[in-house]
């Protein structure tokens, strides 16, 4: 019991560091997220309170009304924060493949399958939906990769559906935050054993990069493709 309680007290103040400095980088794209949330937390605990008063039971309502303020402020904060981290990542080559890497489970994931000198990129997913691909870069550009990579799977697992999109904000295209949902919503057409058979085919077949090391998350801009096809 006492190691569990000091294991406790020791994670406490990891959290609540991670709560701040969530917050101090929430607030730097959203500046009123602070008066927003205590805006939030205000209102709903004053309507508890003022019901509570009316049907005559204020220190019940009121601890209620605490509680289902703090809730609020939490869900309100978490919404804002990952609209903030979003905006942040947008437009970054490689972002993409952060937001795929926490996608779920059901879905196995391979970033960087394909990228040309300009830094378009192509990811890929394979899930219960198929085999989906992912552009990120110029529209007119990475539309040549993605056609290539449909063809090479093509070849191979002819019978094996395939979805593609661009992650962007122009007309057509998938934005960054809404990448996550737009792949869960993709209708399941594969068992769990065909995805295993789909994987290894991809496996035996070889990425381009699948001898180089990716960094997780956004690239950084300076970073080149050399030809030849190996990064430096």
């Amino acid at each position: 019991m006492a190691r569990k309680s000091n294991a406790e007290t020791a994670a406490n103040p990891g959290r609540l560091k991670q709560i701040a400095l969530t917050y101090k980088m929430t607030r730097k794209a959203d500046p009123k997220v602070g008066l927003i949330v205590a805006g939030v937390g205000i209102v709903t605990f004053g309507v508890f309170l003022a019901i509570g008063f009316l049907i005559g039971h204020p220190v019940y309502l009121g601890i209620l009304g605490f509680l289902v303020a703090f809730l609020a402020m939490a869900i309100i904060f978490g919404r804002r924060a990952e609209s903030a981290a979003f905006g942040q990542m947008e437009g970054q080559p490689g972002a993409a493949a952060a937001v795929l890497d926490n996608v779920g489970r059901g879905w196995s994931t391979t970033p960087a399958v394909a990228m040309n000198r300009n830094q378009d990129i192509v990811h890929r997913a394979v899930g219960k939906a198929g085999v989906v691909l992912i552009a990120e870069g110029n529209p007119n550009r990475v539309k040549t990769l993605l056609a290539a990579e449909k063809k090479k799977l093509a070849r191979i697992m002819p019978d094996i559906p395939v979805h593609d999109f661009i992650v962007g904000t122009g007309e057509g295209e998938v934005p960054l935050k809404k990448v996550r949902t737009t792949l869960l919503k993709l209708p399941r057409v594969l068992t769990g054993p065909q995805i295993t058979q789909v994987n290894d085919k991809l496996r035996a077949m070889g990425d381009l990069m699948s001898n180089m090391p990716v960094p997780k998350g956004p690239m950084p801009k300076g970073m080149r493709m050399p030809r030849g096809g190996k990064m430096r």
